[in-house]
């Protein structure tokens, strides 16, 4: 872990040394363990690099090496965390209950009868041809989340729509690292993108303001889902950022990137853009001091730079497109930004 290199048995705490981004040496762990009868002294000899991560260890018990290995970044992202075997449960009304529920939340229907409810509520605020395409949008927002898990060998659940709140991408599995939880959270707004620019290219083919429409509201909620608010899309990628700075020189940079993106707000008129962005931000830096509690393997050097990169070049060409068609000077298409701006 990024601050404190730490060793367990059976969940217990056996030998804790500090460790850091600028702490690349070796590093010994020395325990004992006893089961009542016999004391076993345990030796740990780790080399950890963390630019780029790599960590090499050495086991020995009694003087005797009983393992020893490395692994990278890749290795972690890869590993499926282990899973505590329940105990049998014996027949019950109530587990019976519990099982029935479980199989008719997994069950497909549960998905296809959210999808009409969906449709329905949107076609109720707008219009059944405009509810089609939004559920398309909302879809391949959610797919995008999907790909990158299945990219890590994740196992997925599928995408539910939710009524009046979007979609929803789930996996029975956890992340490992800060790059998982990055690439997860930005491949949708990414997705997102990608279907703008299509609506705005078939506008462009067929001169259909509806299209257009299409290509600006669907901008719209995806510059939403990246303000770095949890449990949005973007407040998980600048979290994982600024949880993977191991020193004040990081964090302040990040402030400044802060201020800079609000100043900026505020001088292209997007008041309520700028105004999340401080509040989400103050939220995801107060919570810097606990960055340490977390399982996650912390980016490296290079993996900030690039989901900073990643994540403002997503943020700028969705204001692009929503300034690009105010521009028309069309009402409804300079809507978006009137909301921003308010």
């Amino acid at each position: 872990m990024a601050g404190w290199q730490q060793l367990f048995w059976n969940n217990t705490l056996v030998s804790q040394i500090s460790a850091s981004a600028e702490h690349d040496d070796q590093h010994l762990h020395e325990f004992e363990l006893s089961n009542g009868e016999e004391s076993i002294k345990c030796r740990v000899e780790v080399s950890l690099s963390w630019q780029p991560f790599l960590i090499e260890y050495r086991i020995c018990a009694n003087e005797q090496l009983v393992a020893n290995g490395s692994r990278n970044a890749k290795d972690i992202e890869r590993q499926t965390p282990a899973a505590p075997q329940e105990p049998d449960r014996k027949f019950s009304l109530i587990g019976l209950a519990s099982l029935g529920m479980k199989l008719f939340k997994s069950a497909k229907v549960i998905k296809g009868v959210l999808a009409v409810v969906s449709l329905a509520a949107y076609s109720w605020l707008f219009s059944v041809k405009f509810a089609l395409a939004l559920v398309a949008c909302l879809v391949f927002h959610e797919y995008g989340h999907i790909k990158a898990m299945k990219y890590f060998g994740m196992k997925t659940k599928g995408i539910y729509l939710v009524p009046f709140f979007g979609g929803l991408a789930l996996s029975d599995e956890k992340i490992n690292t800060r790059w998982q939880d990055v690439v997860i959270s930005i491949m949708g707004p990414s997705f997102g993108l990608i279907m703008s620019l299509l609506w705005m290219v078939t506008y462009w083919l067929t001169g259909e303001m509806f299209f257009a429409g299409l290509a600006v509201f669907n901008a719209l909620l995806n510059l939403f889902n990246l303000l770095p608010i949890l449990p949005l899309d973007g407040g998980h990628v600048l979290k994982s950022i600024s949880f993977s700075m191991n020193n004040m020189a990081g964090v302040i940079f990040g402030l400044l990137g802060v201020i800079g993106g609000v100043l900026l707000c505020y001088k292209l008129g997007m008041t309520l853009f700028g105004f999340l962005l401080i509040m989400g931000s103050i939220e995801i830096f107060t919570e810097w001091k606990y960055r340490h509690h977390s399982h996650l393997l912390p980016l490296d050097r290079y993996g900030q730079i690039v989901s900073l990169v990643w994540y403002v070049g997503l943020v700028s060409t969705l204001m692009g497109i929503m300034w690009y068609f105010a521009g028309t000077g069309d009402t409804m298409l300079g809507l978006p930004l009137q909301i921003l701006g308010s």
